[in-house]
């Protein structure tokens, strides 16, 4: 019974997923701030058994739903054995003032599962939640904790090309574009500079548009401090299939930076072997995307095979 069920609830259909589906808050709780947030995981989970455990935060703007189409892990959680919380800013717009909402959902879930279960913890986060991410592993809470970061289109800890002005120009228009942040919020804050104190294994995930076409850089400080050889070119991973969502804010204008239709592709996938403490450093490409088209299927699974294959 529990392997014939197809999707978790609040699950966007293969196409043309509704926009009150994708602005659902999520099914879970966190008690001491009220807040929701949706919490998928192995319908078959046995307690003690091994999983890893990702924070999914969404970008400006969006939404946790959105997040968990724009990035579908959860339709890998059961083969993967992956619990996975993926949050909500209220304003859109993650800053500081929601640290403590997510160090709730962070100890929740470590009593809820198990700290000797949580074989690896990571954090993934889309856009302003991937530069959200940047700041936080560089607090003291999430130092101790996170073994990994996965930033999708969320900055790169290393060189990247310029952002073409199309991203930009994308950003500030569309029939339906989405207003700045809530009072109090201020404007969204800037990337940290530097690398992290921390130490742990990173991929950086991005659409080749938003590289203005360039090829992503052979150089990684972030490689080089974890001690690992030269980069080396992995198989592409070729997609038949969509992925479920897009921003349909800003196709009136559309841009190929900012992102268009969801539709099938190829990545390349660039690793950084022999890390020390068997960390991983990767680069994947999605070639013909730009930064808001939900990922494809296959993609979504070399990803989390990429982060499930990192040891702690």
């Amino acid at each position: 019974m529990c392997r014939a069920r197809r999707h978790p609830p609040l699950h966007c259909g293969d196409a043309n997923c509704p926009g009150a589906l994708v602005t659902e808050q999520g099914t879970a709780v966190e008690p001491k701030t009220g807040r929701k947030f949706f919490l998928d995981y192995p319908c078959d989970l046995k307690r003690g058994e091994k999983v890893t455990f990702i924070l999914s935060l969404h970008g400006a703007g969006s939404y946790g739903n959105w997040q968990r189409h724009y990035f579908p892990i959860m339709d890998y959680a059961q083969k993967y054995r992956l619990v996975i919380a993926t949050p909500n800013a209220p304003p859109r717009v993650w800053a500081q003032v929601d640290d403590q909402y997510l160090q709730n959902i962070v100890n929740l879930v470590y009593d809820q599962v198990g700290t000797k279960s949580i074989k690896a913890f990571w954090l993934a986060g889309h856009s302003q939640g991937g530069m959200t991410s940047n700041r936080l592993v560089r607090t003291d809470f999430f130092k101790q904790r996170v073994d990994g970061w996965l930033s999708l289109s969320g900055g790169r800890l290393g060189p990247t090309p310029p952002i073409p002005a199309s991203f930009f120009a994308a950003v500030q228009g569309g029939a339906n574009a989405t207003k700045g942040p809530a009072p109090g919020r201020g404007a969204l804050p800037t990337a940290p500079q530097g690398l992290p104190d921390a130490t742990f294994s990173f991929i950086f995930e991005t659409g080749e548009h938003e590289l203005g076409d360039q090829p992503i850089p052979d150089a990684s400080p972030w490689a080089t401090k974890l001690g690992c050889s030269a980069r080396l070119r992995r198989p592409d991973v070729i997609d038949t299939k969509a992925g479920y969502v897009y921003d349909g804010t800003r196709q009136d204008p559309g841009s190929d930076a900012w992102g268009r239709l969801p539709r099938p592709g190829t990545a390349e996938v660039f690793e950084y072997p022999k890390c020390k403490d068997g960390r991983l450093v990767a680069d994947v490409v999605r070639m013909g995307k730009g930064h808001t088209e939900g990922l494809e299927p296959r993609v979504t699974e070399q990803l989390v095979k990429l982060m499930v294959s990192a040891k702690k």
